[in-house]
């Protein structure tokens, strides 16, 4: 499956493997290589600003300006995605596997956590 057959209307589900695959595929074919880790730092933040942008003004305090546009969420929060898969394949991590470990983690960590926060309840 290709980056194209993604995006051309038929919309597949990607495992997060297959999504690391399919970057580093169009890195190399149409990005010609990857921006050095600090770069792609740059970029995310960049991206989790615009992400940011759309949160503040449709959830927080703040208004629109005049005339501003705001982007798509989605395609903002996909934009982030596609620079942490960057940065994880320039890394050399399994996403997947990272992902497992991470929340078996979490699930060890905060088993009752939460349920006993008060300011969640």
């Amino acid at each position: 499956m290709s980056l194209n057959e993604t995006t051309s209307g038929n919309i597949a589900r990607l495992t997060i493997q297959q999504a690391q695959q399919q970057v580093d595929d169009w890195i190399k074919t149409v990005g010609v290589r990857y921006f050095d880790e600090m770069t792609n730092l740059a970029q995310l933040i960049e991206e989790v600003g615009e992400v940011a942008r759309i949160l503040s003004r449709t959830c927080g305090e703040q208004s629109s300006k005049e005339g501003e546009r705001l982007g798509d969420l989605g395609d903002e929060l996909a934009d982030v995605l596609f620079v942490v898969i960057c940065l994880a394949n320039q890394s050399k991590i399994d996403l997947s596997e990272a992902l497992i470990r991470n929340l078996a983690k979490k699930d060890n960590r905060d088993a009752t956590r939460h349920l006993n926060n008060p300011k969640l309840q």
